[in-house]
């Protein structure tokens, strides 16, 4: 074989490996490529995925607490869509309010009060309901508080109102501010003697609010109680001992019993039921 020959051959050779080296790279570059579009298409998806995850979370979430907001809103819209007998007994508790001499509010009774008045009486004074805090003790709302406060009173006879109205005395309007603490879940400052003392704490909203009911009724009447007792003071109050709100001020008490020693207590309470009914 010539050396020209040869020479030939041997480029035609390098030729072609040339060739089927650019096709392999050619080939590894496409699957390498095709690879990531993939690795990114399941990433995009993944992450797809997790946000609509997310986003589901969240609306469940809201439902949730949109569908307890609407439960407590949709009782009061009910109260105010009164039936027959619901309005006949407003009618005669007004009836018997008429009758009520200055000085002697009953703290027992029936009352013509709503829950959804006491939540306009508390957005009328324009205090910022403590929602971050009461939430944690069952209470996200304004509508949901005024609601226990009408469903424990009324359970045991004690009137509403005069529940509320004090509650917004001892813890100006939920501000708080004493010796008491908001997380105490003490409404009317139960155990409080001054001097730093805290007083008692309870375990929720409705705890602390039903012990302020049990109290309260301790003081008016001597009937039992309804519901279990969760007011550990309950069996150191006098019963009967002040049967009408002005009576639960010490000083104006004609045997010196009473909630609490300021003056006036229970006149600056009926005076802010009468606010209430404006």
């Amino acid at each position: 074989m010539s050396g020209i020959k040869r020479e030939t051959i041997i480029r035609v050779i390098l030729g072609i490996c040339m060739i089927v080296v650019s096709i392999g790279m050619i080939y590894g570059k496409s699957k390498a490529g095709n690879a990531n579009g993939n690795d990114r298409t399941y990433i995009e998806e993944s992450e797809k995925n997790a946000k609509q995850k997310k986003a589901e979370k969240s609306e469940n979430d809201s439902t949730g607490s949109a569908k307890q907001d609407s439960t407590v809103k949709t009782k009061m819209t009910e109260q105010r869509q009164l039936s027959d007998t619901e309005a006949k007994g407003i009618a005669e508790a007004e009836a018997v309010e008429a009758s009520i001499q200055p000085g002697q509010y009953p703290v027992m009774g029936i009352s013509s009060i709503r829950a959804w008045q006491l939540v306009n009486y508390f957005k009328a004074y324009g205090s910022t309901y403590p929602a971050e805090v009461l939430t944690q003790g069952g209470a996200p709302d304004i509508e949901t508080f005024a609601q226990m406060y009408y469903e424990e009173a009324t359970a045991e006879g004690v009137r509403p109102e005069v529940a509320f109205a004090q509650a917004m005395k001892e813890t100006g309007w939920l501000q708080y501010g004493g010796d008491m603490q908001i997380t105490q879940y003490n409404f009317a400052g139960i155990g409080t003697t001054g001097g730093g003392v805290p007083g008692n704490s309870y375990p929720d909203v409705r705890t602390g609010i039903r012990a302020q009911i049990q109290h309260l009724k301790a003081y008016a009447t001597d009937e039992a109680l309804v519901k279990e007792c969760v007011d550990d003071r309950y069996s150191y109050v006098t019963k009967g001992s002040a049967p009408y709100v002005e009576w639960l001020g010490q000083k104006e008490n004609p045997e010196g019993y009473g909630w609490a020693t300021g003056e006036r207590y229970g006149y600056d309470i009926v005076e802010m039921i009468h606010a209430m009914r404006k």
